[in-house]
């Protein structure tokens, strides 16, 4: 198939942007430009999700309507976007008329597997979430508690995702569905190995008017999780949208682990009751700590990615958590640490390589590069780990080149052959540090865009396009 399909999970906008939704951002933008070199029609969606209680509820204690509010933060997520260079396609709100009348049509396609009943239990506010008894947390069951949930008696709309248990875990076991890394695959078939329960999807208008209204009953609107997750469907313009046609089923999803019962179990129930083909990849990633706590405003060691991008630019912010937060685990981050990868390996390593090899042909060969020869190393492994989303790994391999070019100057030192009057070997060195730095620049394409441009504009054309600075200007304490 020549079609690629991209998802994040849609930001809630009950709270500015993080770190982490960066880090969600960049994952995907990464295997939407990858697509896009291989010559796949690609399509890479993001957004913001806009309803429910907690942002009626923010809005409200800032005197707000919900729609204003919504509008404001929805926009700074499509600011971040633009700060970290991503290339989205689209970008979908729940609020988009698209939407709202795609969810409906999506309601009354499911209608075979919704039934109305009354639900008694736990909904946990800051999750916007029903809780089970079997997973309520006993000391969030005091109404003294600062999150406690709520006790609800009211009549909903349920799913009946419990029938849809049984095939899902078929599909996650047999690959069809593949869920990764393995720990949250073995994650989700644990839940699905206790059995899946119906599930509310539905809330009274009378206590939550923000909401989209239930096709046929106006006095409920659909539970903010079970709408959320249509958007990967109404974007498409579900059913009949040219769209849908050519890009359902998504190629991959990308989505953090807080989420995973919802995309990995409630989600594909969705899909089987509508008879569509589940998403071939899930990807799950993890959380962003800083030195070694939990991001909190209460500790205060939160920190804005626009902080970070304001001063050492978007291509390191993008290396930093593209590297250095491992892709199937949790990651750290602290200044000091986004230093150290800053100087010694974007601007020692990497931009070492590409000044130094500019300057000598600048120097010893009047600017002209010469004829390079063909590129020689097996970038399989590179393919490899970004099929599986491991995107550390793929930069392992980058960098593994980069060091090898800066090796490979030290040993053939350029600078001696140029004192010994041995201009066709100093030329063949160097064309080959030169092949080598532009396949380094394919690669960094996905990753670093604006790096792998310069890049290339130095090279490309055969002679020296001196560049203004160097790439990675070294901070000094």
């Amino acid at each position: 198939m020549n079609d690629y399909y991209v998802t994040t999970s849609i930001p809630y906008v009950n709270g500015e942007p993080h770190i982490g939704h960066a880090l969600e951002f960049i994952m995907a933008d990464v295997l939407a430009r990858s697509a896009r070199q291989k010559g796949l029609n690609t399509l890479y969606v993001t957004g913001s999700d806009e309803h429910g209680l907690k942002v009626a509820e923010k809005a409200a204690s800032l005197d707000m309507t919900p729609q204003a509010f919504a509008d404001k933060v929805s926009q700074q997520f499509r600011e971040l976007g633009s700060q970290l260079n991503i290339t989205n396609d689209r970008f979908i709100r729940t609020t988009d008329k698209l939407h709202v009348a795609g969810a409906q049509k999506l309601w009354k396609a499911l209608e075979k597997d919704i039934y109305k009943a009354s639900y008694v239990g736990w909904y946990d506010v800051r999750q916007e979430e029903f809780v089970p008894e079997n997973r309520a947390d006993p000391e969030r069951m005091n109404p003294d508690h600062p999150q406690a949930y709520r006790k609800l008696e009211e009549e909903n709309y349920f799913f009946a995702l419990s029938k849809y248990t049984a095939p899902i875990r078929q599909a996650i076991e047999s690959g069809e569905f593949q869920v990764i890394p393995e720990s949250r695959r073995n994650e989700v078939l644990s839940v699905l190995r206790e059995g899946l329960e119906d599930i509310s999807i539905s809330r009274p208008k009378e206590k939550l008017e923000w909401g989209i209204p239930v096709p046929g009953d106006h006095s409920q609107v659909m539970y903010v999780w079970f709408e959320a997750l249509m958007n990967y469907l109404t974007v498409l313009e579900y059913p009949d949208g040219e769209d849908f046609k050519q890009y359902w089923p998504a190629s991959t999803q990308v989505i953090g682990k807080d989420i995973l019962r919802f995309h990995a179990a409630i989600w594909p129930g969705m899909l089987m009751g509508l008879g569509l083909p589940l998403p071939k990849t899930l990807y799950v990633h993890g959380f962003i700590n800083s030195g070694g706590e939990k991001m909190s405003k209460s500790i205060g060691n939160v920190v804005a990615p626009s902080e970070i991008i304001e001063t050492y630019g978007t291509d390191a912010f993008r290396y930093y958590f593209l590297r250095h937060i491992p892709s199937y685990d949790d990651g750290d981050f602290t200044w000091e640490r986004f230093k150290a990868a800053y100087n010694n390996e974007l601007a020692n390593e990497l931009g070492n390589a590409v000044q130094r090899t500019m300057a000598m042909i600048l120097k010893y060969q009047n600017g002209l590069i010469g004829d390079l020869p063909a590129n020689s190393h097996d970038r399989a492994p590179y393919d490899e780990a970004l099929k599986l989303c491991k995107f550390d790994r793929a930069l392992d391999h980058v960098w593994d080149q980069v060091r090898g070019v800066n090796q490979y100057i030290d040993e053939e030192k350029p600078w001696m052959l140029a004192k010994e009057d041995d201009p066709e070997h100093l030329r063949s060195v160097l064309s080959y540090t030169v092949s080598s730095l532009l396949e380094i620049a394919e690669l960094l394409v996905p990753f670093l865009p604006d790096t792998a441009e310069k890049i290339q504009a130095i090279f490309v054309e055969g002679i020296i396009r001196p560049s203004e600075t160097t790439l990675f200007p070294k901070l000094e304490d």
